[in-house]
């Protein structure tokens, strides 16, 4: 539970409830300028590396450590705040020379932006295919929905190698790529479609060889997928909050507007799901961080974490009225950036499927 945090993780989680409070809150949120001041600062204390390897130079701290800081930092619902922890390595954890120093290095700076290309859209005539040709691939096929491509220096595609997934990394300026689409969803976040047409990629560019690809690939969206958790249950506390101090206030004939019965409703249900989703976000922390296979429970986390935010921001703004629901609100923001998430690195009813497969077929996700 967040009340038993190992020393590392309170450290951490004293450092980031300062720097929300210090450094994120006076700043603006659309501010290109302040998002850098942010990350500058926490390249500083040491925050931004908390992702990061410490064979460059990051402390490669535990999930209950990243979760605890998400955590943290989500609950000020303050700008910038999904600047502050850096970029891991993802799938180039492992990579060698000459994906090291080009892509894994600068990205892990800050100087580099990966892209993530996973679906094909619903018409592609085919799974995009690598083929090998002397000592490179040429490169074939769509991806639809690539996560942050839309300012990507670099994607890491799933292919098909001999029929078999595999990953490659293909650079954006390549002869061949086309990003035919940029489109920014309603959370605000701007990703891109691609069309690879008969790219040549370099051979040492596979990140993961024929038959590792998919392994690979679900391991970084279910890091991912325990990221957005440990964020929705900050921001279930920051919304909780709000909806207390609301409920302090007096209506306009004087009485307490948590006299009502309904409201009082209202918040012992969102108290639920809050604690519940934040109950489930430390315990799976810490069976990650003793080499239990979580994939199960980040799955669960992800979708009960968002369907509880989902729900306490849609019973705050019923509670909060009309002044909730004009653009520039908070809730109104929090609102739009929320649906997103119920789709983000897969869409809830497919991870309620995939738990259910993950019992009954192969005996994982204990309760």
């Amino acid at each position: 539970m967040p009340e038993a945090l190992s020393d590392e993780a309170r450290r951490w989680q004293a450092s980031a409830e300062s720097f929300a409070n210090d450094v994120l809150a006076p700043l603006t949120a659309d501010a290109p300028a302040d998002r850098a001041r942010a990350i500058d600062a926490s390249q500083q204390i040491g925050l931004f590396k908390l992702t990061q390897p410490v064979s460059h130079g990051g402390s490669e701290a535990s999930q209950l450590t990243l979760c605890t800081v998400r955590d943290t930092l989500s609950g000020h619902n303050a700008p910038h705040a999904d600047a502050v922890l850096g970029p891991g390595p993802g799938v180039l954890a492992s990579v060698v020379e000459p994906l090291r120093s080009r892509f894994l290095e600068p990205l892990l700076k800050g100087q580099l932006r990966g892209g993530f290309g996973f679906t094909e859209p619903d018409d592609a005539p085919h799974f995009t295919q690598a083929v090998l040709e002397g000592d490179s691939y040429r490169v074939t096929g769509q991806k639809s929905y690539v996560t942050g491509g839309g300012s990507a220096d670099f994607v890491n595609v799933l292919v098909h190698i001999d029929k078999q997934p595999a990953l490659i990394l293909i650079e954006t300026t390549a002869d061949g790529v086309e990003r035919s689409a940029v489109f920014q969803s309603i959370d605000g976040s701007r990703h891109a479609a691609f069309t690879f047409n008969d790219v040549k990629v370099p051979a040492s560019h596979v990140i993961a060889a024929p038959g590792a690809g998919m392994p690979k690939a679900l391991g970084q969206i279910g890091d991912t997928r325990l990221a957005i958790a440990a964020t929705c249950v900050g921001l279930c506390r920051w919304v909780y909050a709000e909806m207390t101090s609301h409920l302090a206030g007096k209506t306009r004939d004087g009485t307490a507007r948590g006299d009502d019965p309904v409201a009082r409703l209202r918040l012992g249900e969102c108290y639920l799901r809050a604690f519940a989703a934040r109950s489930m976000l430390y315990r799976t922390a810490r069976l990650a961080d003793v080499g239990e296979n979580v994939v199960n429970q980040a799955m669960a986390c992800k979708v009960f974490a968002v369907d509880a935010l989902t729900f306490i921001v849609d019973e705050a703004i019923q509670l909060v009225g009309g002044s909730a629901v004009i653009e520039d609100h908070p809730l109104a923001q929090l609102f739009r950036r929320v649906r997103s998430l119920r789709l983000a690195e897969g869409a809830t009813d497919r991870l309620l499927q995939n738990i259910a497969r993950g019992r009954l077929e192969l005996n994982k996700g204990h309760i």
